[in-house]
Parts: structure tokens; sequence; C-alpha cells
């Protein structure tokens, strides 16, 4: 490609300070080192940087080595969507489970606690949590992130989640602005649209944003989602109208607003990565989120040169861009003031379950958050092995494929010999036969969303009545078998309380 503008000049400066891009590998590449040197403010981690907590600190100790203040954010909502815990699953429940118990204080304690576990691996920017007021059971990407359909238990959890992570000085990053719930359209994928009038917006989507814009949130990260009550013709994250109108004026937020992935196809799909950064910064927005997809060097080159270029031909004010790389510096300051203050803790130490005060909080909460509902067919606790059939249906971009969901695992650690195997359309018999004489634990996720798993439980119920049905997502269909088991989120915690309650030892 071609290099639009070199050296180390406040524009181009600027231009990089507002990019938080990702990257591959467990190691800080050289390049990515360089251009920290060369005023990029802020770096995304993912799944596929991290393996464990001391692997995670070394990490960060490698940026910080180059830059002191630089942000290290990372999207850890706990629940389905872990980046710390990605190849075991979560030690905490989502938003879900903690907003079916209802507990603030809870919340508050699980998000301390899990801001407790970032701080000490050296990350001080969370992409959560999740504020989107889940009003549609059909949202393919929301659902157990959100709190829940009630906007006022929302706000009240989200203000909790905020000041639990706050606390220990992780600034918290609360999204999906103005709200993501009411939606049918994965925006990985496409642009949703919500079509409802600004007194349904006032009164559903943006009471928790405001409840959290009043608690102190430190950053906002916008949706990419159609809300043609604000702007009928761009999205959330390039509406002035929203970003700078609304968010800003209205609500009086003067914290960090913070793009969702720019490479996602509800923006990439019409308007390119590059020219999408620069009508978002130009909109209000002054951080871009890129790397989920798109984690190298010249994507880092091609937006940082699209935001030169675009200040140089009078299409993007220099002075809005100066403002959005302000905003920037001054959150990184504020972390690194935390972690000045923190310095005496050592990074990597104490990260793991069960090692400090309030580590097993998260089973706690998972635990509190399982519903149980006995069937008309008796049920004994189970003594013997059984057979898990998991119905797995296809993951969201958020969640991802890598990360394990279901209760085999921890059923295996209780009743030695537990066998699994996993279906998606397949018939009933394939399930029956592999179980054989043992009994059969049947484990759905969003089984309202999928009529295919309704068919096969049906099926499944009809031939043996016996089968203990657990749900990993939505709690929207009716309960069913000899025992039902809402969980209200996949989390390995929430497996593991699952299994308990099989085996008679939990609920």
């Amino acid at each position: 490609m071609t290099t639009l503008v070199h050296g180390s000049d406040t524009l181009t400066r600027d231009a990089l300070t507002v990019l938080q891009p990702g990257f591959v590998g467990t190691t800080a590449p050289d390049w990515l080192l360089r251009r920290i040197g060369e005023g990029l403010s802020s770096v995304g981690l993912f799944g596929r940087n991290i393996v464990d907590p001391g692997q995670l600190a070394a990490l960060t100790a490698q940026l910080r080595a180059e830059r002191d203040d630089v942000l290290v954010a990372i999207d850890e909502e706990g629940g389905d969507v872990t980046r710390l815990e990605v190849k075991q699953g979560s030690s905490f429940p989502g938003n879900y489970a903690l907003g079916s118990v209802d507990d603030v204080e809870l919340t508050r304690a699980v998000a301390r606690e899990l801001g407790r576990r970032l701080v000490q691996c050296g990350v001080d920017l969370n992409w959560a949590p999740s504020a989107d007021v889940n009003s549609n059971a059909e949202n393919p990407v929301i659902g157990v992130r959100s709190f829940g359909p009630d906007p006022d238990l929302v706000a009240r959890h989200t203000v909790a989640y905020v000041d639990g992570l706050q606390g220990v000085g992780v600034a918290a990053c609360t999204k999906h602005f103005p709200g993501h719930g009411d939606t049918n359209v994965d925006s990985h994928d496409a642009l949703p649209r919500i079509d409802v009038d600004l007194a349904t917006l006032h009164a559903r989507e943006l009471v928790p944003f405001r409840a959290a814009v009043a608690a102190g949130t430190k950053a906002v990260m916008s949706a990419h989602i159609l809300l043609s009550a604000l702007d009928p013709h761009r999205p959330a994250t390039l509406s002035p109208q929203i970003l700078t109108g609304l968010l800003r004026q209205e609500l009086g937020f003067e914290g960090l607003i913070v793009t969702d992935g720019m490479e996602m196809q509800a923006v990439a799909a019409t308007y390119g990565i590059e020219r999408g950064s620069v009508l978002a910064i130009a909109a209000g927005a002054d951080a871009i989120c890129v790397g989920g997809g798109l984690c190298d060097e010249d994507t880092v080159l091609r937006l940082r040169d699209a935001l030169v270029t675009a200040v140089r031909t009078g299409e993007l004010p220099e002075e809005r861009l100066a403002d959005a790389a302000a905003r920037v510096r001054a959150l990184a300051s504020w972390t690194q003031a935390h972690r000045a203050r923190g310095a005496g803790s050592v990074p990597g130490a104490a990260v793991q379950e069960g090692t400090a005060p309030g580590a097993d909080i998260g089973l706690v909460a998972a635990r509190r958050a399982l519903r149980v509902t006995r069937g008309e067919h008796p049920h004994t606790p189970m003594t013997d092995a059984p057979y898990v059939a998991s119905f797995t249906p296809v993951a969201n971009f958020a969640v991802g494929v890598e990360t394990p969901w279901g209760i085999a695992a921890e059923l295996e650690r209780l009743l030695p010999g537990t066998e699994t195997g996993s279906y998606d359309e397949s018939s009933v018999d394939a399930v029956l036969a592999a179980a054989g004489e043992r009994r059969i634990v049947a484990v759905v996720r969003d089984a309202h969303r999928h009529p295919w798993m309704t068919r096969a439980l049906d099926g499944l119920l009809a031939a043996r009545p016996d089968t203990v049905v657990v749900e990993m997502g939505l709690n929207e269909a009716e309960p069913r078998g000899a025992l039902h088991i809402a969980t209200h989120g996949a989390a390995r915690v929430c497996g593991r309380a699952a299994a308990e309650a099989v085996v008679g030892t939990g609920a």
C-alpha cells in the first residue's frame, strides 16, 4: 500500500491514538510495539491472544514496557462471552443469570471479582457490560448477554456492574448504544433496523444508558443498528444525531465513545472500514474498535491514513480528531492512576478460581440463578453415569465456537463414565441408540428459537419420559422433562450448577 503520511506529527499521532486494533499471537508483534511507540494508545485483546493468566500478564507488561499508559481492552462479559477463559468456559455467569437473581449486590460482587482478575492480568478497559434491553426473544446476538427484558431491571444491574468494575480500576464500556435488544438480525452479519417511536426508545432502550451515564461509566460502545426514529439514514455508530446529539448533548456523557467492531458487516458492507471510521469519528465517536476479524498492521495503517487524509481534505475537522484523541488519553490517564495506586500487587497472581476472597462468587451466583421445575414423570437424582445429548445451534460471532458449553464435563466429574454427543437436526433415533439403557440429559440453548430442537425434545420425551432437560439459553419455552433445569446462560459455572442439580447435590 502507499503510505500517505510519515513521521510522528500531531495529526498522525492523533489518528493512531483513536484506534483500538487487535493482533494475532500471544506475544506482541514487532509492528504493534512500533506503532505504540508512534502514538497508538490502545490495544484490543481477544481469545486468540490468551493462554492463561500468567501469559496474559506477561503480554500486557510487554505492551506497557513500550508505553506505560497504553489502554489494554478486552471483551470480557463473563457468561457466554469470555476471552479470559475462552478454552474452558467462564467462571462467572452472564448478565441474564444475574438479572434472573435480581440482587444488585451480587451483580456488583461478580463484576468486582471479574475486574480484579483483569487488573491482575494488566487489562484496564472492558468492553462490558451489555446494557441492551432484550425485548425481542428472537434476538440472535444479545439474548443471555442482556440482564433481561425489563428496562428498570437492566438499568440497576448495569449500574451495579459498572460500579463493580470501576471500583477496582477497570474502565467499563457500557454497550451497545442506543440499544441492540429489539433486533432479530445480528449486526456482525447485516444491518439491524429498529422501527419504534421515540417514546418507546426513551422508555425502554435508553433507560439503562441514562443510568450508566449518571453512574459515571467511563466509556460507551455504539451499536451498528439503524433506528429510524433517530436517524433514518445512518447506523448509530455513524450518526451525529445519535452520538453527538443524543449521547453527548441530551444524556450529558463526557467519557469515551467507542465503536463496535468496524469490520462487522452492518457497517463494512456498505461503507468499508476506512470510510466507516472517518464517518464514525466525525459523528462523535472517539475510538475505533477493529481487530475481531481484521487484525494486522495493514488495517491499522489503512485506518490511520484514511483519518489523516479526511482531515487534510476537509472532510473531518481536525479539532474533532484532536478532541477524540484527547478523550482517549484522558481515559488512559485514569487507568494509569489506578494502576499506580495498586502497584503493590503482583501481575498474574491470585487470578484462578478459589485463590482469593470472593473468588467463588461466580459459582455462588450460578447456583442462585438456577431454576428447577419437576415434571409429571417422577424424577430421582442420578447415581449412574448418564448420556448427555447436546442439541447445538450455530454460535453467534460474539460467543464464538471455541468456548465449550454444556454440562457433560461437569457431570463426568460427578458421575465418571458419563458420555456425550452433539446433535444438530439429527433424528431422535441416533440419541436413543447412543444412550442405550442409560438415562438421558438433553441440553438445549434457546429452544424457543429453534423448531428443530423442539421437535427433537418432543420425540425424545415421548420415547424416554424420564429425560432431564437443561436449557442454557433464554428460558422462554415451557418447562418439560422429568426435571427441567434453566441455567440462564452457558458459562462453565452454570453447567456445574446444573450438574449438581441432576445428581441431587445442588438445587
